[in-house]
Parts: C-alpha cells; sequence; structure tokens
C-alpha cells in the first residue's frame, strides 16, 4: 500500500528560559520531547522555532547546571508561547556534592551516560546498546563477538545490570565467528551507564566493567507503535492509566530475505530467525513510590555449513530459548530514608548440532537484593544492602556415532552483603569508602573487595577523581562444570581522572592500571581433566583513555571523539605464557558525528572506527600470539528523516556499516594438524558481510492522555 505523507502547517513556539532570579538562561536546550524540534535561548533568554506538530506536546527546557523543566502546551497555529525558570542544581560544576544517591565522585561520574537516542542514532550501532558503547573510551572493537571487551579485560568480565539486578545472559545467542546483538531495546532505558573500572560497592562479580541500565518510570501517555524493518516486523502497543501502565511488545525477524538480497561470506542453511516479545507494568504506589515489572521472551534458531582451514564442511545449527523478568520496587520511607528491593529470574537453553555432535545448555538463575539509603547528617550518605543469587547450570554432549550420553553442571548459591558512605567533606571535596564481602557456596570461598575514591572540584567547570578497589568474580560456567573447586578471580583497579565541562563540551582524560590475580589456567592436552584447571593465571592492563564531546560548536551538530591506548598481557587458560589477548588492540579510535537538518526534518549519523591489529597465534612460526592482523577500519553513516503518516509520528531509518567496503579480518582458524609439507593450512575470520544494510520504519499511533 502507498504511504500518504501528510505536509504540515509551521507552527510557531516561542517564549523565554529565566533563572529564579529572573535572569536570563543564555544557551538553554528548548525542544518539544521525542521530536527534533528546539532551539537553543538567545542572549536575553529568549527562544523561537517552528514545528509541525500540533495539539498537545510537552516542551523540555534543559541547561547544564540547572534542573530540567517540562511544561504540557497546546501548539496551535495561532502561536504558543512559554515561560521557564530553572532551578539551579547542585553539580560537580559548581560544587562537589552528594544528593539523594548521586555520586560525584565515583563511578558515575568517570562513567559516560547514552541517552536512547545517542544509541539509536550513533551510525554503525544499528540500535544495538553494546555496538553504541564500543564507539566510547576504554571498549575495544572485536567484530567476531560483538560483545563488550573493556581494558584488556575478556567479555566475560564486563557484567550488564537492569534496575540494579544482574542479567546472566544479556546477548542473543550464537556460534562462534558470528557477532551477538544486546537482547534488550534502548528504548526500554532512561539511562544507560558505562563504568569502564571503579564501580560501586553494590556490584560484584565483575573483573572489569560494569553496564548500568536504568529502565523508564510511568510513560506519559498510551500509545501504539509499528516498525517494518528490512529484517522484520515489530509492534507495541502502552496502555496509560492515572498510577498505572501496561506495555506488551512483538517482534520478528528473519534475515533470510536479506541474506538471499546482499552477498554473504557465510553457507546459510536456514538464515537467522527470532520471535520475541516483552511485557512491563508500571504502578506508582505512592508519591515517592514506584514497582516495575519487566518480562521478556525470546526463541531463536540458525543454520549454516562451515568450512573448516582444512577444506572439510560441516553443519552447524542453533536453537536457543530464552526468558527474563525482573520485579523491583523503590520508596523514599522518610525524609532521610530509602527502600529498593528487587528479584530477578532467567532461564537461557542453546541446543547447538555440529557434524554428529549434540550438545545441550541450561543455564537458569535468580536474584534477591533489598537495599537502604540513608542521610545520617546533610554532608554524609549511607547505602547498604545485601543480596542472594542462585545458579543451576547443566551442560550434555552426546555423540550420534556411539550414542554415548556425558553431562556436567553445577549449583551455585552466592551471598553478598555491603555497604558505602558518601561524605562531602567540603564543597570541592567528597569521597567514597565501600566494602563488598561475598561468599560462594559452590567454592567454598569468602572474599571481601574494598573500595575507594575521591574527587577535589579543580575549578568550577572541572575535577580531579582517584579511585581504588579490589573486584572479584567466579570462573566462567564452562570452567566451572569441570572443576567447580575453583576460587575467584580477582582483579585490582587504580584509576586517576580528570574532566572538564562547559558550554555543552565535555573534556576527560583517564589513566589506570589494573592487576589481575587468580585467574584460571589449564593443561591443553587435558581440557576436561578436572585437576588440569587450578587459578595460577595473572595479568594486567593499563592505558590512557580519552573523550572530547561537543554539542555547542557546530549549530544542530554533535560529535564526540574516543581514544584508547592500552598495553595488557596475561597468563591464563591455555597460554603457555604471558602474551597480548587475541581480542586486545593497542589503539583504539571513534570519530562518531550526528547534524540534524531542519530544512529536511533529518538527523544525519557518521562513525570512523579504527583498531590497530590484534595478535592471533601461527602455529607455522615460533612463540605464542606472535601474528598481527590487519588494521581494522570501519565508516558507517545513517539517517532519520521525521515525518507523519496520516497524522502519525514517523521515522524512516536507513543505515549502512562499512560503507567503503573495507577489508576486515578479526584473526585465523588454523588446521589441528599440519599437511604433507608440514604446515597448518589457515582461514580467515571476518564478518558474514561485506556491509550491513538496514532500512526500517517507524510509525507511532494514538498519544491519548492518561485514562482514569
Amino acid at each position: 500500500m502507498p504511504l500518504l505523507l501528510m505536509a504540515q502547517q509551521q507552527n510557531t513556539i516561542r517564549g523565554m528560559v529565566l533563572d529564579t532570579k529572573g535572569q536570563p538562561v543564555i544557551g538553554a536546550n528548548v525542544f518539544l520531547k521525542n521530536s527534533y524540534d528546539g532551539t537553543s535561548s538567545g542572549p536575553d533568554g529568549s527562544f523561537s522555532f517552528s514545528t509541525t506538530a500540533t495539539g498537545p506536546q510537552t516542551l523540555v527546557a534543559a541547561y547544564l547546571g540547572y534542573e530540567q523543566q517540562e511544561q504540557q502546551i497546546v501548539v496551535s497555529a495561532t502561536g504558543t508561547s512559554v515561560r521557564f525558570k530553572l532551578k539551579e542544581k547542585l553539580s560537580q560544576l559548581q560544587a562537589v556534592t552528594i544528593t539523594a544517591g548521586a555520586f560525584e565522585a565515583g563511578d558515575e561520574k568517570r562513567s559516560t551516560v547514552l541517552s536512547s537516542l545517542d544509541i539509536v542514532t550513533t551510525a554503525g550501532a544499528t540500535a544495538d546498546i553494546f555496538s553504541a558503547i564500543n564507539t566510547l573510551p576504554g571498549a575495544q572493537r572485536v567484530g567476531e563477538e560483538g560483545k563488550l571487551f573493556v581494558r584488556g579485560g575478556d567479555s566475560y568480565e564486563t557484567k550488564t545490570f537492569i534496575d540494579g539486578l544482574l542479567v546472566q545472559k544479556p546477548y542473543n545467542a550464537s556460534v562462534p565467528d558470528l557477532p551477538a546483538r544486546g537482547r534488550f531495546s534502548p528504548f526500554l532505558f532512561s539511562g544507560t551507564t558505562f563504568s569502564s573500572g571503579g564501580y560501586s560497592a553494590e556490584y560484584g562479580q565483575a573483573l572489569s566493567s560494569a553496564l548500568l541500565l536504568k529502565s523508564n518510570g510511568l510513560p506519559e501517555k498510551t500509545e501504539t507503535g509499528v516498525s517494518l524493518m528490512s529484517v522484520g516486523l515489530g509492534a507495541s502497543h502502552t496502555q496509560r492509566w492515572a498510577k498505572t501502565s501496561l506495555a506488551l511488545t512483538a517482534d520478528y525477524t528473519n534475515l533470510a530475505p536479506y541474506t538471499g538480497l546482499i552477498k554473504q561470506h557465510i553457507d546459510w542453511e536456514q538464515a537467522p530467525e527470532t520471535k520475541s516479545g516483552s511485557l512491563i507494568f508500571r504502578h506508582k504506589t505512592s508519591d515517592t513510590g514506584l514497582l516495575k515489572v519487566y518480562s521478556s521472551y525470546s526463541a531463536s534458531h540458525l543454520a549454516l555449513t562451515q568450512t573448516t582451514p582444512g577444506q572439510l564442511r560441516q553443519y552447524v545449527e542453533l536453537g536457543n530459548n530464552n526468558f527474563y523478568s525482573n520485579a523491583t520496587y523503590q520508596e523514599l520511607l522518610t525524609a532521610k530514608w530509602t527502600l529498593y528491593a528487587g528479584l530477578g529470574y532467567g532461564f537461557n537453553t542453546d541446543n547447538v548440532q555440529v557434524a554428529e555432535q549434540q550438545i545441550g545448555e541450561q543455564d537458569q538463575s535468580a536474584q534477591g537484593k533489598l537495599m537502604f539509603e540513608h542521610q545520617l547528617v546533610q554532608p554524609l550518605w549511607l547505602k547498604f544492602g545485601s543480596e542472594w543469587t542462585g545458579r543451576r547450570y547443566a551442560q550434555e554432549y552426546q555423540a550420534h556415532a556411539t550414542s554415548q550420553t556425558i553431562g556436567s553442571g553445577f549449583e551455585e548459591m552466592l551471598v553478598a552483603s555491603f555497604a558505602e558512605a558518601d561524605w562531602t567533606i567540603s564543597p570541592k571535596v567528597v569521597a567514597r569508602a565501600g566494602i563488598r564481602a561475598e561468599h560462594s557456596q559452590l567454592v567454598d570461598h569468602t572474599n571481601l573487595a574494598p573500595r575507594l575514591s575521591l574527587a577535589y572540584k579543580t575549578d568550577p567547570h572541572g575535577q580531579i577523581s582517584a579511585a581504588y578497589g579490589t573486584f572479584y568474580q567466579l570462573p566462567e560456567a564452562q570452567l566451572l562444570r569441570v572443576n567447580n573447586q575453583l576460587g575467584f578471580e580477582r582483579a585490582t583497579h587504580y584509576i586517576l581522572n580528570y574532566q572538564h565541562q562547559q558550554n555543552k563540551r565535555t573534556l576527560r582524560a583517564e589513566a589506570y592500571y589494573k592487576h589481575y590475580d587468580n585467574l584460571v589456567k589449564y593443561n591443553p592436552a587435558l581440557p576436561y581433566h578436572p585437576e588440569s584447571y587450578h587459578n595460577s593465571g595473572s595479568g594486567y592492563a593499563q592505558g590512557i583513555d580519552l573523550f572530547w564531546r561537543d554539542r555547542k560548536s557546530i549549530k544542530f551538530g554533535d560529535y564526540w571523539i574516543s581514544y584508547s591506548l592500552l598495553d595488557t598481557r596475561r597468563n591464563y587458560r591455555h597460554f603457555p605464557q604471558q602474551a597480548i589477548p587475541t581480542f586486545a588492540s593497542r589503539h583504539n579510535l571513534a570519530l562518531v558525528y550526528k547534524h540534524f537538518v531542519p530544512a529536511l526534518k533529518t538527523q544525519i549519523g557518521s562513525t570512523y572506527a579504527f583498531a590497530s591489529g590484534r595478535p592471533y597465534h601461527d602455529p607455522n612460526r615460533a612463540g605464542f600470539n606472535q601474528g598481527r592482523t590487519a588494521t581494522y577500519h570501519d565508516l558507517s553513516l545513517n539517517a532519520s528523516y521525521l515525518t507523519n503518516i496520516w497524522g502519525n509520528f514517523t521515522v524512516v531509518y536507513v543505515s549502512a556499516t562499512n560503507l567503503l567496503g573495507n577489508s576486515q579480518v578479526f584473526g585465523y582458524r588454523y588446521a589441528s594438524q599440519p599437511d604433507e609439507s608440514g604446515t597448518f593450512a589457515r582461514q580467515e575470520v571476518g564478518p558474514p558481510a561485506k556491509r550491513f544494510l538496514f532500512v526500517g520504519l517507524f510509525i507511532n499511533f494514538g498519544g491519548q492522555g492518561i485514562h482514569h
């Protein structure tokens, strides 16, 4: 059916942005929520802009150092006039202050926060949270994985938390050398905080990094959405009542039509197909209390024929089912006491067939958490709580030729308690001291992890932060199922940071050193023998991360530059000596630019990514991990066109990765045995296709007010 694009009359919104003293606020962002329509206030605080929107709208005024303010307005052809009075807030730009649990000296001010819109409009990310995070300093691009590798740490060392609860399986299921994507839509979250090290004692079981996802509160209105994409389709509906909301989503993706049109480097037997859905319930229990429930389910399937380095062909098939749910409740008990309680549950099954072998895996986990925050006196806040995590993991291996079945697995109960004190020593100095204790029933070990951080305000716009912390993590499930007597792996972080923010510009420089102890090693000649596994591995990672973001210099423009210098080595797993891991590149650079063209109602984005060569082990040469891949280059573009279809807000989105068609080699696979000449044959590991193209049409229907 042809789509009717409705021309809209331009309506004018004008007004003033003042502070509480009646003085003009110069350069404040004023915009219609959920749109690109907006402007900045002038020297006298006035603003004026045109929009095609009509009827009830939410107008937002925001400026660094002031509390963001929203006003409900009605846009009409006769013009709309609005007056804002913004209230100053204490932040790291005026004073280093702790208020209501917002910590200025620790992880959240050294971390980088991306909005949902930031993630969706970052070229090359294709609306994937983890891909967008890879444009930030500290993250490593590992194309064959698609996961987060942070500061010399393996992907399992970065954990994902939704509303404070651990997500055991945050990525879609995949097979080796096929990149995974995150399971969750960025629009589910009001904030995405990436802490590349030194995170709060509230969180544990992550050696390198924590990705903290905070879900949205009550939606503003009832609405329905439909998405039509080159790889599938989706639908959503949100119903809003006075104090309650319920949202349902359903999505279907099938890459078969796409892979039939775009040349692939993979011999697909069945291109990836996924059916998924979610339920989100929100209820305001009181003026200060909110109950959130989130549940999601997905079922996926793929099959392909792989060619091995020895030119043998083998069939690989993967079926996955995943369920995740959490419920959280937060309430301000008194002016100085806050309660948080949460429950989480996850269940994941993978069934893999490789040639004549069948591998089935079940991973089930549950978590409970209770936490309180209390203000003892004005400059001192306490946060303390406990949590427990239960996990049941099982793997079953079957060889069709012998009909022999081998089972392995474990059951685990991890109990933890934590406490932190945030102390405003002076208007220029803030400190945090925290400690976390964990006990594992499986390995019968207890750890004690201290965390310390300090911030000093150097001037009205900048501060220096320092942090120290010890972090523990149980070994991966694939290791524990062989030997469940292994102990905790450990990393110790030392971080020094400088950050300057002024006029919508941010500069951050951070130096760090990370030391690893008790990493798991095993003898590759005895890969499934429990006695060959032990906690004798070690390593280090050190480097410098630089970040610059500018949303001021270019009108309607926003760009950031990330650079990471990494020096890391470790002796773990099957390594015969200390060496650079295969996922680590010494230099990583990302240039991200976004520009809104008002006349076209279009935002255009570009991302250029560079990474120096990564190591790989070449058995045809002396040494270990002595090879280096070619440098990685990727230029990606996207565009979002905002329009109306049948009077409904609509976005047309197109994107392309690796637009220049650069050859990308992530590493090599070698044959297990040499040929007649004594040479080990090899095969490149690269992306499934040279480029990935995506087209999507997203329509938002309704927009009704609150139902009583």
